[in-house]
């Protein structure tokens, strides 16, 4: 690390990255300059002695960041990332990281022979809700792990789609891939630390946190319940098994991706994962994952840091996350007592799946008789009746909309061997 504070710029001003300069700057950090091609929004203001420049390349060269952070457009993510390593940076990549899997094995190629390091822009996986369940998992709460599944239903209205020239795009914007990005992320963790803690078919004895930490301490630091996505850091000497994905997907509106979509993945041994959202809801349901387990579920609402775990009554908060600008600060201070919350390497299974995405057929347009049109403008939002219900079910079930004989479902698109790397589905 340079001498004195660490310096941070951001590349991608506007859209999200309007969060990130609000966040920028409470430091403690100097922050050194914008990327941003276009006029930067108003709100929040620019601080003063904070240079602009308008093509990232011309940024690295005059400020020389210690920390990059990357928000921009899904598709340029690799070229910009790749551009910041060679300036010497660390990175702090917005989601997804990137759109396939040999762009996430190029980046991971890259880090490694450079030497820096690569936080992708997860934010619930800082929470300490999750580290709780975390826990609870690992320590036999549970039981067996049997699902996992993940439900969200929020509204989009027409002024969403019209933001930025990606928005609605197939192969980088959609429910799954980036607004809801965070349900399968979540998931997807959940359901590996299961598989490391319990396989099916085991006897359902769960591996103790000590039995974890010899297993995985040279890779996961000092908490063995963060293996999920630590643990990832290393390739296994064993192959992973690759899940089975299935998916249903539809659209309200005349876009490329979709707006509302049930996913399935059927992970080692059968584990089934599922994970239903929509931008097109009813009532809103903020985004909650429920695992379920042979003496009981959790449910963690990961937007709030709400968690019940087997025998509570109801949802609780569980104070306390972790920013990961803060947590790779720290990481670059102290590589081996702080591990990064969510490294590049535990999000391959998230880019196995936008990747696959990417490769379905365009989603299915639902009839407007389908839809309710609710307001109007560019504050008009679009709306399935009776989808809260469908996507509840789908979770309890952990089944697809066809499955349940919701009229409008079509048959899901299915890809038998999801090629993937990382930690998804892994095995022992």
């Amino acid at each position: 690390m340079s001498g004195g504070l660490p310096r941070v710029a951001l590349i991608g001003a506007n859209g999200h990255g309007r969060w990130h300069r609000r966040r920028l700057a409470a430091g403690p950090f100097s922050f050194v300059g914008i990327a941003e091609p276009n006029p930067v929004d108003a709100d929040p203001p620019v601080p003063a002695a904070t240079p602009v420049f308008r093509d990232h390349r011309a940024l690295l060269a005059a400020t020389r960041p210690d920390v990059v952070i990357i928000c921009t457009p899904p598709g340029t993510h690799l070229p910009i990332a790749l551009d910041a390593l060679e300036a010497g940076c660390d990175l702090l990549l917005e989601k997804p990281p990137v759109l396939s899997l040999a762009d996430h094995a190029r980046l991971a190629t890259e880090l490694a022979s450079t030497g820096r390091v690569c936080q992708v822009g997860f934010q619930a996986l800082g929470a300490a809700a999750f580290d709780e369940l975390s826990a609870a998992i690992a320590g036999g709460a549970l039981g067996t792990v049997t699902g996992v599944a993940a439900v969200a239903s929020w509204h989009r209205d027409d002024a969403y789609y019209a933001r930025s020239p990606w928005a609605g795009r197939r192969a980088v914007d959609g429910a799954l891939i980036n607004a809801q990005g965070h349900a399968v992320m979540e998931a997807l963790a959940l359901a590996d630390l299961s598989l490391l803690c319990t396989p099916i078919g085991s006897t359902g004895r769960q591996t103790t946190r000590s039995q974890m930490g010899s297993k995985r301490a040279d890779r996961i630091g000092s908490d063995p319940t963060r293996a999920a996505y630590r643990g990832a850091e290393q390739s296994l000497s064993t192959p992973p098994a690759r899940p089975r994905l299935e998916v249903e997907r539809y659209r309200t509106r005349p876009i490329e991706s979709d707006d509302t979509a049930v996913l399935r993945l059927t992970l080692q041994g059968g584990l089934p994962v599922v994970v239903a959202v929509t931008l097109a809801g009813e009532e809103f349901i903020p985004g909650e994952v429920t695992v379920t387990g042979t003496r009981g579920s959790a449910t963690l609402e990961y937007p709030t840091d709400r968690l019940r775990l087997p025998g509570e009554p109801g949802l609780r908060e569980v104070s306390g996350r972790i920013d990961l600008l803060d947590n790779l600060l720290a990481h670059r201070a102290d590589p081996t007592g702080v591990p990064l919350r969510a490294p590049l390497a535990a999000t391959a299974g998230f880019t196995a799946v936008v990747e696959a995405l990417g490769a379905a057929p365009v989603p299915v347009l639902l009839d407007d008789d389908l839809v309710d049109d609710l307001g109007a403008g560019p504050q008009r939002v679009r709306s399935i009746p009776g989808i809260n219900d469908v996507l509840r079910r789908a979770a309890d079930g952990l089944a697809l909309p066809s499955e349940l004989g919701v009229p409008w479902a079509e048959p899901p698109y299915t890809e038998n061997s999801l090629q993937t790397t990382g930690s998804v589905a892994r095995q022992e």
